[in-house]
């Protein structure tokens, strides 16, 4: 019984916790992704640049904050920071509308062409965001603090394997609810939620009945920036902020919309953990879990490890590719905003 235990304790600390830290990342990042072509019809390549770029705001703030003394507690001063970050992440987004955007828009272009267009924005911001802050790694946490510790952990439960919990996996798990609650109490029960969603089923119908297209085109924009900027947030505090590193998380998030069924905030959500746990499943070491599980003779000598971390990645193309071979409209298929 023990060793299943310890086993329990090794599955929790290295796949469970992370999975759900790491997974309401992607699902923040997925609805940002859900939203824009919910209500634009494209798929924005460059929703990773603008999460790094809320994030960025947000560290340039919060490095001020730190910088006056100024603390929240147990939990990380970037949380203070975070609203002025998702502010300026949404002046982001506005701005980058009325200026590229809205062009096309009045145009009736191509989806294709806005996909085009949203590689060039990318392109600006990473060379942009590169330019202020740089290209290494910036911590911008109090230190690592934590829920639960493992020595801890071992003291209460007499275990030989501990359990860790990180106040950023607390705050992300919870934080990712919040948002995800208000986005479905706003999307579903408001007035402007439900404009938003006519909009998203018919587009023509919606503007026969009296909807303003430029105000849910706005709306959109607002609730983007705010899914970046806290996503971006949230990615570094639990990680560690390095530019780069978002606009390799564009795979994972374009995998777990599709996965989901692009268009459909509920699926970016199961499409979100679907990729997280995937990813640390295939990646894990599995040789501590089979020594528990296994006879002593049994045991084995190698990590048992499917594949190795630095082909993390290459599970959510995997993925990918056998959802659109499969089920190409993904879980939720047929549903949108």
């Amino acid at each position: 019984m023990t060793d299943i235990l310890n086993t329990l304790a090794l599955i929790g600390n290295f796949i469970i916790v992370p999975g759900l830290a790491y997974g309401s990342q992607l699902a923040l990042g997925a609805l940002g992704i859900t939203m824009v072509y919910g209500i634009l019809r494209f798929s924005n390549f460059a929703h990773g640049e603008t999460m790094s770029f809320g994030a960025m705001a947000t560290i340039l703030i919060t490095w001020a904050l730190q910088a006056q003394g100024v603390s929240f507690g147990v939990l990380p001063t970037a949380l203070l920071a975070l609203p002025f970050g998702i502010l300026i992440t949404i002046a982001l987004c506005l701005f980058t509308d009325r200026l590229v955007y809205r062009y096309y828009r009045s145009q009736r272009a191509e989806p294709v062409t806005y996909l085009i267009v949203s590689v060039g924005v990318m392109f600006f911001l990473g060379g942009l965001i590169r330019f202020i802050i740089g290209p290494n790694d910036q911590i911008f946490s109090d230190g690592t603090r934590f829920i639960m510790k493992v020595q801890a952990f071992k003291e209460m439960t007499g275990l030989s394997e501990g359990l860790a919990i990180k106040t950023s996996q607390g705050v992300t798990i919870i934080t990712a609810i919040v948002i995800v609650t208000l986005l479905f109490w706003f999307l579903n029960r408001t007035r402007t939620g439900k404009s938003m969603r006519a909009y998203s089923d018919n587009e023509d119908l919606a503007l026969l009945s009296g909807i303003n297209p430029e105000r849910v085109v706005m709306i959109a924009w607002i609730i983007t920036g705010t899914l970046a900027a806290v996503a971006g947030t949230l990615y570094g505090l639990d990680k560690s902020y390095k530019p780069f590193i978002f606009l390799q998380l564009l795979l994972p998030m374009f995998a777990s919309a599709i996965v989901g069924g692009v268009g459909n905030p509920l699926g970016a959500i199961a499409g979100g953990f679907v990729i997280a746990f995937s990813e640390l499943i295939v990646t894990f070491a599995y040789k501590k879990v089979l020594a528990y599980l296994l006879p002593l003779s049994m045991a084995p000598e190698g990590l048992m490890q499917l594949l190795s971390t630095d082909y993390k990645f290459a599970v959510s193309f995997l993925i990918l590719v056998i959802v659109l071979l499969v089920k190409p409209t993904g879980i939720f298929s047929g549903k949108t905003l």
